[in-house]
């Protein structure tokens, strides 16, 4: 399982949104709009993707 990859990507802007959301948006490696990071298929991931699922989309 730790060889799973899942592309994550932010199509909507953080603008307005909780701290803490726009923190774990970060923490998942995500900057600007339309950027897009490779992470490892985890559970703290996939928790994280969870939290903010309204602002990311995810593929693989």
């Amino acid at each position: 399982m730790a060889d799973k990859k899942i592309k994550v990507t932010l199509f909507k802007s953080i603008i307005g949104t909780k701290q803490s959301h726009r923190a774990t948006v970060r923490g998942l490696g995500l900057r600007r709009l339309n950027s897009s990071a490779l992470l490892e298929d985890t559970p703290a991931v996939r928790g994280m993707i969870n939290k903010v699922a309204y602002l990311v989309k995810c593929e693989g």
